[in-house]
């Protein structure tokens, strides 16, 4: 082995407050290894103010009825809900009118609320149009439009008069 494969091993070794304070000793005063020296001098810093591993388990019980913390919750694609879900059923004596949700029994839209979801669509393109309108920039497009607009009438008339004017020599 030689020398900078024993010095790595040995290295390798050390805890981290160790190894952090030693690069930070060994990179001073390079300047090609600055950032280097910058961090491992802020981990030499902070060690042993943190703990070297972080403890997430929750101190108190879950919820009676929640799943186990190891077992994850995963949605049933066919069903569209958490496995094993009943769909909530309304009390007895409050009648249900169809697509009231805006759905159906079955999850189909109902015609209503998709007219719904357009329009409101709609209206909201027709305000920012608005809105776009009444800012700097909208109305600057707007009067360049309206530019082009009058100096191609213009130009379209000065062509009209040329060619009556050709037609009467």
């Amino acid at each position: 082995m030689s020398n900078a494969e024993d010095l790595v091993s040995e290295l390798a070794k050390l805890p981290d407050a160790e190894l952090a304070a030693a690069v930070a000793e060994a990179s001073a005063g390079r300047a090609a290894l600055g950032a280097l020296h910058e961090v491992a001098a802020a981990v030499a810093a902070t060690a042993g103010h943190a703990p070297d591993y972080i403890d997430v388990t929750p101190d108190t019980d879950p919820a009676p009825g929640s799943p186990p913390l190891d077992v994850p919750v995963t949605l049933d694609q066919v069903e569209g809900g958490p496995a094993g879900m009943v769909p909530p059923v309304p009390p007895a004596g409050i009648p249900i009118a169809p697509g009231i949700s805006g759905y159906t029994t079955s999850g189909v839209p109902t015609f209503e609320s998709v007219r719904d979801k357009v329009e409101q669509r709609y209206g909201t393109a027709q305000g920012m149009d608005e809105l776009d309108r009444q800012t700097p920039a909208g109305r600057s497009v707007e009067e360049q439009w309206d530019a082009r607009q009058k100096t191609a009438r213009e130009r379209l008339e000065q062509i009209r008069k040329s060619m009556h004017g050709n037609d009467s020599d």
